[in-house]
């Protein structure tokens, strides 16, 4: 397969797979005490995990400043070091969060609020630019955003960041950021339970990138149908927008049963289920770039492995197409 994307109507070229470091950022939560991130993490295994996937050939990684409340950014900028011009590094922002006490304790819309968040990601990363800057706050009210589209096109002619985009499931506050000269992405949910034909749509007409969060369905995409998880995985007390996962972190029983309706399908040519779950979403588009978490070398390397199989066959996208519209 070609194994690289450039990122909508930039120049920025990525490998077709990218990876979300959401889980290395360990524990954190709200005020309320619910838990954001994965559980705990080993960050020595996280840094091993980010190197080895650069071995592999991913060179594009995505974090956010607030997953484990700046503790992500901290690992990856970590992980990188001397090798950071050879990725593409995309966060986001639009939280705010106490750094100390590990809480997302609310969110600033403000240009001003962009700027210190910008300037504070950038120390955490050891960089001196972000190539990716995306918008965390998924429903902002559209009036707001085109305010931070604009302060991002600032930071474009300051050097600061190369990109920007918006981390949002709606088509058309999508299109508000995609206004800006400089907006070369959406990151959006996408996966085979999960599909959307009008993001897609959207990111064809205004020559977007479709960065794909939530390839794997937060596991079970991967295969991962355990029951109770630990006390600090957002899976154990899943919030009403983390779909799939019902009372007491137990997978969606209807999710389930189209999973392994599909199975055959996504483990066909050798592939893992994780692997081919991939591999539909290089299928579905050619602008896609799904970009799923990891906590260990191995979870690392079972996903880069999808890059040398490539996506599925037109055969392959029908047989599935068929058999989630019975």
């Amino acid at each position: 397969m070609e194994i690289t994307r450039t990122l909508g109507r930039s120049t920025i070229e990525v490998s077709a797979l990218g990876f979300g470091c959401w889980a290395i950022g360990g524990e954190w939560q709200n005020a309320e005490g619910q838990p954001l991130g994965w559980g705990r993490v080993d960050d020595e295994e996280s840094v091993r995990a980010v190197r080895r996937a650069l071995d592999l050939g991913v060179t594009f990684f995505d974090t956010a400043d607030t997953y484990g409340a700046g503790h992500s950014e901290r690992v990856l900028g970590r992980a990188l070091g001397k090798r950071r011009d050879d990725v593409v590094l995309a966060t986001k922002w639009g939280n705010v969060f106490d750094e100390d006490t590990r809480t997302l304790t609310g969110s600033d819309h403000t240009p001003a609020y962009a700027r210190r968040a910008l300037t504070a990601s950038l120390a955490r990363l050891g960089t001196d630019r972000i190539d990716l800057y995306q918008l965390h706050l998924s429903d902002l009210d559209p009036a707001y955003a085109a305010e931070l589209r604009d302060a991002c096109e600032e930071f474009v002619s300051e050097g600061l960041i190369r990109a920007y985009a918006w981390s949002t499931d709606d088509p058309a506050r999508a299109a508000v950021f995609a206004e800006g000269e400089h907006c070369a992405a959406v990151q959006h949910a996408l996966n085979v339970l999960q599909d959307a034909p009008d993001m897609l749509s959207l990111a064809e007409e205004l020559d977007l990138a479709s960065i794909n969060r939530s390839p794997l369905a937060m596991g079970l995409l991967a295969g991962k149908r355990q029951g109770a998880q630990d006390a600090g995985d957002i899976r154990s007390r899943p919030p009403a927008w983390l779909q799939g996962f019902g009372d007491g972190s137990a997978a969606d029983p209807q999710w389930l049963a189209r999973i392994d309706a599909l199975k055959d399908i996504l483990t066909g040519n050798g592939r893992t289920l994780a692997q081919g779950s991939l591999a539909w979403l290089w299928a579905r588009s050619p602008r896609t770039v799904p970009i799923p978490g990891f906590r260990s070398v191995a979870q690392a390397e079972q996903n880069a492995g999808a890059i040398e199989q490539g996506p599925l066959t037109a055969e392959q996208l029908t047989e599935i197409n068929v058999l989630l519209e019975r």
